[in-house]
């Protein structure tokens, strides 16, 4: 079982940063698939970008890339999303999703085992 732990949440005005930490613990194994996900009021939730550490082959949203960067640090078992130039449109919740044993992501839900609790990323205009 993995257990996933986010942290990094915030307000902040828009063209600011912020960045995100998802630390996995428990069987995660040599590879591990981490994605980033974010649901904001009244929509559904949506894939914003993910990472196969194994590789560090990356993916983003194309609404988010060039502006956020999703990277690891396989010795703490931490993915980290930086978030530059937000806008007020990447308000929502944020959560983290893992798949152990896993060499690349899949973009579907459904696929990832693990889910974090979630950290609230407010981005006011």
């Amino acid at each position: 079982q993995v257990q996933l732990v986010e942290s990094g949440g915030g307000s902040v005005q828009a063209g600011g940063s912020l960045r995100l930490s998802c630390a996995a613990s428990g069987s995660t194994g040599s590879s591990i698939c981490i994605s980033w996900f974010r649901q904001a009021p009244g929509k559904e939730r949506e894939g914003v970008a993910s990472i196969a550490t194994a590789y560090g082959t990356t993916n983003y949203a194309h609404s988010v890339e060039g502006r956020f960067t999703i990277s690891q640090d396989n010795a703490k078992k931490t993915a980290y999303l930086q978030m530059n130039s937000l806008r007020s449109n990447d308000t929502g919740m944020y959560y983290c999703a893992a798949r152990a044993f896993a060499t690349w992501c899949d973009t579907r839900e459904s696929w990832f085992f693990n889910w974090g609790q979630g950290t609230q990323v407010t981005v006011s205009s």
